[in-house]
Parts: C-alpha cells; sequence; structure tokens
C-alpha cells in the first residue's frame, strides 16, 4: 500500500499531518488531552479537551474558528452531537451532563455538580462517561467509573429508568464507557473491562453482543439501518500483558454483526502519524474523513521508556479516507 495509507478493503486512510493548524493565541501548552470529538451537519469539528479551551471549534482543514466553555469544566470526558443539533459534553470530573447550543449556549445540566451518588449504587451519576441521543431526542448516559449502569432520560431533562450492574452477564456491565444510539434507537454500550459492545432496545432490554475487542474505549457508528462499528481500543496495560503485540491500541471498524472490515495503528503503540496510544474518541465526517482524539497513557514510561512522559498528550489525528479509482 503507497505512502502511509493503512487499512483494507474499501476502508483504507491517509493520515493527514500537522492538523489542527492552532493559532498563534492558542499554544499547544493551552490544550489538554483530546477525550472527546463530535462533528456536526457542516463537518465542523469540536474538540472536548482538558486544557485552557475546553471546546475548540474547527473547520475541516483544520483552522480554529472559536472556542467556549472556559472555567466551566472539571474533567472533560465525552462529547456527542444529537438529532437536535446541540452538543452533549459529559463531565465524568463534576458528575454531570450538560446541552448546549453549538455557540456555547447552556441549555440543560443533568446531574449536580460535585455530588455524585454513591460508589455502585445504581444511581447517577457516580463518574459518568458519555451520552446519546435517540431519534425521539431520548438521552443515554452510560455510568461507568463508579458505576455500571446506564440512564435514560426525557428530552427535557426527567430521568426515566436505568439499567445495569456490575458482573459479566447480559445486561451488566465492567466500565461502560461509551454509548450511541442507531437510526432505529437501539442503543450500543462499550463496555471496555468486559471487551465487548452490548445492544439494548430502548427499555434496557438486552439484544445481544460484539466480541473480539480489546478494551473497547471510543465508539461511533455509521451507515443508517443496521450500522458499522467504529471502535477505538485501548492497549493492555497489565505487566503481565504490557508487551504483548496486536491487543491495542488500534481502530478497528465493523460490520455490525462484529465482522472485522479495516484495522488501524501498529502492533504496538505509538506517536508518529497513524499510530495510537490512547484513542479515547473516534468519529466520522460527511466525507468518510475519520478523526481519533487521544488522552495520555498511564503506563507512559513502559510504553516509552527513552521519553520523558508529557503532561497530556494534546493529540487529535484526522484520516482522509481515499476511493477507490
Amino acid at each position: 500500500m503507497p505512502g502511509n495509507r493503512m487499512g483494507d478493503g474499501e476502508w483504507v486512510f491517509e493520515p493527514v499531518e500537522n492538523w489542527p493548524k492552532l493559532p498563534a493565541e492558542i499554544g499547544i501548552g493551552d490544550l489538554g488531552d483530546v477525550a472527546g470529538l463530535a462533528v456536526d451537519a457542516q463537518d465542523r469539528v469540536y474538540m472536548f479537551n482538558r486544557g485552557k479551551h475546553p471546546v475548540l471549534v474547527l473547520d475541516r482543514e483544520g483552522n480554529v474558528l472559536r472556542s467556549w466553555g472556559h472555567g466551566l469544566f472539571s474533567n472533560p470526558h465525552a462529547a456527542s452531537i444529537g438529532p437536535d443539533d446541540s452538543i452533549y459534553l459529559t463531565d465524568n470530573g463534576d458528575h454531570t451532563v450538560r446541552k448546549f447550543s453549538l455557540d456555547g449556549k447552556l441549555l440543560l445540566q443533568i446531574g449536580e455538580p460535585g455530588k455524585p451518588s454513591g460508589f455502585m449504587s445504581g444511581k447517577p451519576f457516580c463518574r459518568c462517561t458519555h451520552t446519546a441521543l435517540s431519534p425521539e431526542g431520548d438521552i443515554y448516559v452510560s455510568d461507568g467509573y463508579g458505576n455500571a449502569c446506564v440512564h435514560k432520560y426525557a428530552p427535557d431533562g426527567r430521568h426515566l429508568f436505568s439499567w445495569g450492574r456490575p458482573g459479566t452477564g447480559p445486561g451488566e456491565f465492567n466500565l461502560p464507557h461509551n454509548i450511541c444510539c442507531d437510526a432505529e434507537g437501539l442503543v450500543y454500550v462499550a463496555d471496555r473491562e468486559n471487551h465487548r459492545i452490548q445492544v439494548f432496545d430502548g427499555q434496557g432490554r438486552y439484544i445481544r453482543q460484539v466480541n473480539n475487542l480489546h478494551r473497547p474505549c471510543g465508539l461511533a457508528l455509521f451507515g443508517g439501518r443496521c450500522p458499522c462499528f467504529l471502535v477505538g481500543e485501548l492497549g493492555p496495560y497489565q505487566p503481565v500483558n504490557r508487551a504483548t503485540p496486536n491487543l491495542g491500541p488500534r481502530l478497528s471498524i465493523m460490520g455490525n454483526d462484529g465482522t472485522l472490515l479495516a484495522r488501524l495503528g501498529g502492533l504496538k503503540a505509538g506517536l508518529a502519524p497513524g499510530e495510537f496510544v490512547a484513542p479515547h474518541s473516534v468519529v466520522l465526517d460527511s466525507r468518510g474523513d475519520l478523526y481519533v482524539g487521544e488522552v495520555a497513557a498511564t503506563d507512559w514510561a513502559s510504553l516509552f521508556p527513552e521519553q520523558p512522559r508529557p503532561d497530556r498528550l494534546r493529540r487529535v489525528q484526522k484520516f482522509t479516507r481515499v476511493r477507490a479509482a
């Protein structure tokens, strides 16, 4: 495969180097880990990061259009834009989900800042991780670092019900880290430390699961009915398997039945274009181009023993999809 192209079949991409293009007033030191990414209908990219400019809005070429959210967030974790053209920002540091207009006007807040529910209580929220919207506008929140459940809300923020508990069985979770809805209203949950994606109906009833994954972290759907998966997978972290290749970090494109269509990334963690350290957020734009936001790995010293660990990774990679001639 010529140049830096990577992937398989119809899913071949080329990394776009030097994306984004930061203006002089926003240096690389002003950014933080790019925990969340979202793309709107105009293909503007929203970088939800842990730095001085929490929400950076960029065009397709990587030019910064504006920033907002300054001083509001504790630990940005996830971003999503629903059918209502609003952006939902999940903050696992202060246990809230906030809905904004795309220019930064606060429209709705769920959760009370700094007041988490009890550890593994099943009640919202204890370090919530991600938010998704159904086609009808219902709000789903995965609650994963201090809980093991999913919460469903009406569009106005009324809590409807919750499901899930710690465990490995159907409908049980071990760090539900990401959540998406498809056009039919099915709910997909990246059950990270159970190495699977679980699929539910809108009432929280278990339907099936997708396996052959390693710590699915970022998750996006594309393709309408029976959508395909775009999965950011984290690498191994235990001393006994930390050096094992071909476990991630990587990006996998899978059919709805779990068939592997393509895979991006090296056999181990890396910092070169097209390699990953921790693909925390993934998204496709309307043209099929790919964006991956990363956070700094906690086991940096073992991954890169000859390189000092940066305070933050501060990286989002863009990949252009290569169309067949």
